[in-house]
């Protein structure tokens, strides 16, 4: 196995922490009696596990061993409401400079087709910087005033954006959409 199929194997690591991450923020919100900021987190917590399985379909069709990974335990507790959504923007951040590392080896190593399907992976990761980053902005506005602005503006569809186009031409996953 090339650095390329290894490193991606570390990725399948990385976005199945990022989804842990995501449960045990929605956890948190949902005991604060947070209901749309928990359904926001528990989405993204699918949404990290299903990136990770699609690497892990990519590694099956190019007929590379699959790693499956343990984690390590995300973080649980938070200072205040606005401290989860922080923490998720800087893993959204960190996440993609791995994918861009990634991308970057594929093209060193001649890996045309995992450049090629990286490419969905950095324009996802593009959506969601940018959509934790005005969530972040949101939730530390209404933190000093009125959390539950919070809620009612996320149950009135805030945060769209383009996640549904993004989502589209997703690549497959192992096991379909579960």
């Amino acid at each position: 196995m090339g650095r390329f199929h290894n490193m991606l194997n570390e990725q399948v690591a990385n976005e199945f922490a990022a989804s842990q991450q995501y449960v045990a923020i929605a956890v948190y919100y949902d005991g604060e009696a947070l209901p749309a900021l928990a359904a926001h987190f528990y989405r993204q917590a699918l949404e990290e596990r299903n990136h990770a399985m699609m690497l892990v379909k990519y590694l099956l069709d190019a007929e590379q061993p699959v790693v499956v990974p343990g984690v390590e335990a995300p973080r649980v507790d938070f200072a205040d409401p606005a401290a989860p959504v922080a923490l998720a923007l800087e893993q959204e951040r960190r996440v993609t400079e791995q994918i861009v590392a990634l991308a970057a080896l594929a093209r060193e190593e001649h890996e045309l087709v995992g450049e090629q399907f990286l490419g969905w992976f950095l324009q996802e990761q593009r959506e969601e910087v940018a959509s934790m980053s005005d969530l972040l902005k949101i939730v530390e506005r209404a933190a000093g005033s009125n959390i539950l602005l919070v809620e009612e503006y996320l149950s009135r569809g805030g945060l769209a954006g383009d996640a549904a186009a993004v989502e589209a031409v997703a690549p497959p996953a192992a096991g379909g959409a579960l």
